[in-house]
């Protein structure tokens, strides 16, 4: 879909936008859409951390060399010069942010995509709380000092439910609660931790659907005032057309 002269892209003019994730599968690609078809964004922030020896900077360098920037690169390349890396951690109070840069952002966002998460289907708990559920709390904290904030949208997943036969447009409690098991993870020890993992997601296959259903429990119990929505997308394939077709090959060997 087009964006270009939409009244989606006129919406984004002049709006300054918070990335948390950007550097993964669907946030790269959306922050490339943004850049593309939304030409009146003003400035997007990026949250970005070291990881595996490679320091933000360089790693914001690479997310743009990378395939799916190449439209951009080719037919805009100043659009770029929007994207502004801010150094941080979802696993961190305040995100890991220093205080000059929760002050510019506080004082420059309106709309913020919480993204970041693990993935991994078999993340230990510990991990996966911290990084989808803490994360969700540290991101809702900060969001809490944007005066000018006018969005934050959470990207969940449509399996955080996979144990109903029937999910609809709600959040549905969590069987313990979210303080409890928070705690209980904090304190208790990694193995013992691990012991007790399949009774705590019981009704769910792995701790990446359990943890992003908690970060909705905790969405709904946390956010006050603040304007929340929360997405669910399903299974992710390839481009269809933007910014490049990609065509799939299957291989069949008899």
């Amino acid at each position: 879909m087009a964006f270009e002269n939409s009244i989606v892209s006129e919406f984004y003019n002049d709006k300054c936008i918070f990335i948390t994730g950007a550097t993964g599968f669907m946030g790269k690609v959306m922050l490339e859409k943004l850049l593309r078809s939304c030409e009146g964004i003003k400035n997007i922030y990026v949250l970005m951390r070291q990881k595996r020896g490679k320091s933000p900077q360089d790693r914001i360098e690479d997310l743009f060399n990378c395939k799916a920037f190449s439209v951009l690169r080719e037919k805009n390349p100043d659009s770029f010069k929007k994207v502004i890396m801010v150094a941080g951690d979802i696993t961190s109070p305040n995100l890991g942010l220093c205080q000059s840069d929760i002050d510019l952002l506080a004082e420059n966002v309106n709309i913020v995509f919480h993204l970041a998460a693990t993935v991994r289907f078999d993340e230990p708990l510990k991990q996966a709380m911290k990084k989808n559920v803490l994360g969700t709390r540290y991101t809702l904290d900060v969001c809490q000092k944007f005066p000018h904030l006018m969005a934050l949208i959470h990207v969940s997943t449509a399996y955080c439910h996979c144990d109903r036969k029937e999910i609809e447009e709600t959040i549905y409690p969590a069987s313990i609660n979210l303080q409890k098991i928070i705690d209980i993870v904090d304190w208790m020890d990694e193995d013992t931790i691990n012991a007790i993992t399949p009774k705590l997601i019981s009704g769910r296959p792995n701790t990446y659907t359990y943890t992003k259903a908690l970060a909705e429990n905790l969405l709904e119990e946390e956010c006050g005032q603040l304007p929340v929505a929360i997405v669910r997308p399903s299974i992710v394939s390839s481009s269809w057309k933007e910014p490049f077709p990609v065509r799939l090959h299957l291989l069949f060997i008899s």
